[in-house]
């Protein structure tokens, strides 16, 4: 298992950014999830009174108790339904100290007088949108220098939202999932794309590519094209969004998120516009679900390749790549003083096009939407 340091990426070891920690459904109760993210435990909930999503730093600093591990016969979690969630806290299930969502405890029941300003737990930015939960990580503790994306899709009424594929934990280092931005060469072995047109863009935090072509997977006979057009955004380092054309006008999610330093977890979902352009009835529903699996299966070829893969710590590139070089760049402002950000987009902002590739051009109808 490779390391950021193996990689050389900065002075951080895990990047400032946005990231899924895990999709809402996983919060129907009011019990207390255990998560572990960034190397380091948490505590996520969801709080009783108010309905918003909390997340804590996992240990109670009084005797260093999981506040979120399953606990089954404490009575604090017995006398609370089988969760130790009170109102929008949460309390330890060893002494039954009680910390708020803002992470500083606020009652112990056996003890009158002040309460220590050490007892306290971290409380993170998160938020709860597309059906699923978002953490703001800054090794620098700062707040966001760039928002949670906005996805109009998944509130328009003629679209068909899918569900959270959990793809389990990959034991490599996230420099590995995002080299595949700039990664021409694969499309064609791994995807049987036959690619017309590539190019990539760095810019701010985002990384782009947009590209088409025929598509073995995901083009079908009688479908909205009869090519498959990408534009595929990284906003930040671990949420990446692709608008596809193919057999359907589609809107693919693929977020991977640091579990420990060479280690991350993934998920996929595909939000899918109706044909007739519509509300969707049952039977838009199930080709929608049917063209998730699809849109899966083709994302499955990419990471069966990278659960196998040794690091790629000294590329062997060639021109015709695509400008991997500056991809990685880009991924070293995340892992580096917000301050030197600029530093490195100095030197890989602009437009890109892999050698003897023709520049992406979108179709006349896509022009004008």
């Amino acid at each position: 298992m490779a390391t950021t340091k193996d990689y050389r990426l900065g002075e951080f070891t895990y990047p400032r950014g946005w990231f899924m920690i895990s999709d809402a459904e996983a919060l129907n109760t009011h019990k207390p999830v255990a998560v572990r993210f960034f190397g380091q435990d948490f505590a996520l909930y969801r709080g009783r009174e108010s309905g918003k999503v909390i997340l804590l730093d996992a240990y109670c600093p009084h005797m260093k108790t999981h506040l979120a591990a399953r606990n089954t016969t404490s009575y604090v979690v017995l006398d609370g339904g089988g969760s130790n969630v009170e109102g929008d806290g949460i309390r330890c299930p060893y002494h039954g100290w009680r910390f708020g969502s803002d992470g500083k405890c606020d009652d112990i029941p056996y003890h009158d007088g002040a309460i220590p300003a050490a007892a306290a737990v971290k409380s993170w930015k998160v938020e709860e949108r597309y059906g699923a939960i978002w953490v703001w990580f800054d090794p620098e503790g700062g707040e966001p220098d760039f928002p949670l994306p906005t996805f109009e899709d998944w509130d328009d009424e003629n679209v068909v939202n899918g569900k959270w594929d959990y793809l389990g934990e990959l034991n490599q280092h996230p420099q590995e999932v995002v080299d595949n931005i700039a990664d021409y060469g694969h499309l064609s072995p791994i995807h049987g794309s036959t690619v017309e047109r590539f190019e990539n863009e760095f810019k701010g935090h985002n990384a782009i590519q947009r590209q088409c072509g025929g598509h073995r997977t995901l083009v079908g006979e009688g479908g909205a094209s009869d090519m498959l057009h990408t534009d595929t955004w990284y906003h930040g380092p671990g949420i990446l969004v692709s608008r596809v054309s193919g057999m359907f006008n589609s809107f693919m999610m693929i977020m991977h998120t640091p579990i420990e330093d060479g280690k991350v977890k993934v998920w996929h979902n595909l939000l899918v516009r109706t044909a007739h352009g519509g509300k969707p009835g049952i039977a838009d529903e199930v080709a929608a679900h049917q063209f998730q699996e699809a849109s899966l299966l083709a994302f499955a070829q990419d990471f069966e390749v990278w659960a196998q893969k040794a690091p790629c710590l000294n590329p062997l590139f060639i021109p015709s790549d695509g400008p991997f070089l500056k991809a990685r760049i880009w991924y070293k402002q995340f892992y580096n003083p917000r301050a030197k950000a600029q530093d490195y987009l100095d030197q890989c902002e602009g437009k890109y096009i892999p050698k003897g590739m023709i520049a992406y051009t979108p179709e006349p109808e896509e022009a004008a939407a």
